[in-house]
Parts: C-alpha cells; structure tokens; sequence
C-alpha cells in the first residue's frame, strides 16, 4: 500500500481512537456487565470519537479464542475470575487499526498469561523492518511463550491490512513456520499473539453473528438489505446485531441465510480451544518502515 501524508494521518487518529476505545472499555468490564452492554458501549464511543467500526468489538471470553460478538438477545455477562479478549477494529475511510489487549475481571489468576502474550507481542515488534521473514517473527512469539511455560495457538495467525480490507496479503504466523517471505517498507500489518494453557489450537464452533461481503450477485429477495451491505460496509466485517437495528430481528435473519447460502457473505464462527482452557491475546497493527511504526 503507498502511504503519503494523508493516509499515515488517517492511520495515527485511528490509532489514537483505538487506544482510548480499548482503555474505555476494559474500565466499564465489571462483574455482571453484559457483553451486549459492553459491546455497545465499545461501539458507541468509537463513534463518538469519530471513527467508524472495521469489524465489530469481539468480547472472547477464557476458552474462547476469538471472534465472539454479542447477539441482540445475549444473555452473557462477565464474571469474577475471566480472562477477556477485547479485540476491536478502527478505521477511516478504511484504513484499519486492529488491535487487542487482554485482563482479568477482578483477578491476578491469568497475570501470567497475559504478560507473556504482551512479551510475545514485543519481542515480535524489536525485530521488524523491511527484508525480515515473517517466519522469524513467529519463531520470535513461539520461543517468548513457550519459555513461560505455555502453548502457542498455531492455526491462529496475524495478517496484513488494506483499505476496507481486514485480512489482506501477508499471513503472519505465531510459530517458525519456516517461510522465506519477506516484509517491504510500507507493508500494514497486524501482529497478535495468542497464549494457551489449553491444547495449542482452536476449532470452529457456531456462528459468531459476523458477517463478510464475499462477493456480489443478482438476488431476487432482499435486494435492499444487500444494497445496504455493500454501501455501509463495503468488504468489512459486520455484526447481524448492527443490520437488525435497521431491518428488524427476523427479515435480517432470512437475508443473512440466503446471502450465505448464495454464496455472497462469509459466516465468520467462533473460535474456540480447549473446554475450560483460558486464552491470552495481544495485537498491534505495524506500518512496516525503518523505525517501524506501531498503531493502537
């Protein structure tokens, strides 16, 4: 991606938006708070100052790995003693700050786990500029977690960034996966780590309610809930939740049913590793230059 004043001006508000996003809403995780509330919340405040949603807040809860996003009707709500995943993506006029952080509700228990994922994420960060093999910056994260003791989720990866692109080009693996690509001045990046004390891999569960424009086709049915789509997202990640506030519970349900089956939307699923396992993240997104420059 060229990169001229505007754009980096762009990245470094949402940067700034992310960061307070994220502070924002781990201050409001409290026992008994819904991940609906929370969620909404997070949402609200990314508008509020002045930014948009490049996918919806994903509130990932002890085995849960990633990709859970509160329902309309959610009935879940943090307790003493989770470990939760806050990962939350920013973006102007498309360009994309992803960025996770990860805590304990009223508990020191995760400490660990969690000072490992935000090494891992680190140590990656010391040895990026142009030319390194992305295969060395997972060597950098398995060796971080691994030395503390814990597991590193391998089928779970970073990746790179584009305009209105959340997953484009580079996979950024969190293990030496003994590849020979290299990143370029420029390059967007998000790195993210992920810790484990549970078996070192996730597997699908049900859908996690988001939503992806895959591609676009004549339909004969709910033309207007398409056109909407493509207009209000473009190829960005939304929440069934977010298109129910303008077409209603039930209309949004038939819509997405088709649009998948057709072939025209991606149903992201929940991610999830061991049962009663707990999981740590931590991710930045990185403009690849000299000094690399690290946003949210």
């Amino acid at each position: 991606m060229a990169l001229n004043r505007d754009i980096l001006a762009k990245y470094k508000k949402a940067s700034e938006i992310s960061k307070k996003v994220k502070t924002f809403g781990k201050s409001i995780s409290k026992p008994g708070v819904s991940y609906l509330e929370l969620s909404e919340k997070i949402e609200a405040k990314t508008r509020e100052l002045g930014a948009d949603l490049a996918f919806p807040a994903n509130i990932s809860v002890n085995d849960v790995a990633a990709h859970y996003c509160a329902t309309h009707n959610d009935k879940n709500v943090l307790k003493k003693g989770d470990l939760v995943k806050l990962d939350v993506g920013i973006q102007i006029d498309g360009y994309i700050v992803d960025s996770a952080i990860s805590f304990g509700i009223e508990t020191k228990e995760h400490d660990k786990m969690i000072k490992t994922a935000r090494s891992a994420l680190d140590n990656a960060i010391k040895i990026l500029k142009p030319g390194v093999k992305v295969s060395n910056i997972g060597a950098q994260i398995e060796t971080t977690i691994e030395k503390a003791g814990f597991k590193v989720i391998k089928n779970l990866s970073g990746h790179g960034l584009d305009q209105y692109v959340v997953h484009a080009g580079y996979n950024i693996p969190n293990y030496d996966n003994k590849s020979n690509e290299t990143l370029k001045k420029g390059d967007v990046i998000a790195i993210e780590p992920f810790v484990t004390n549970g078996r070192g891999g996730v597997k699908e569960g049900p859908s996690s309610s988001i939503y992806e424009l895959h591609q676009t086709k004549p339909v004969r049915m709910y033309k207007e809930i398409l056109k909407h789509i493509v207009e209000t997202y473009k190829t960005l990640p939304f929440s069934e939740r977010e298109l129910q506030k303008t077409f209603g519970p039930l209309k949004t349900r038939l819509a997405l049913g088709t649009f998948v089956k057709a072939g025209i939307l991606h149903d992201h699923k929940v991610l999830l590793e061991e049962k009663g396992s707990h999981v740590a993240q931590f991710e930045h997104t990185i403009i690849i230059d000299d000094k690399p420059i690290i946003l949210g």
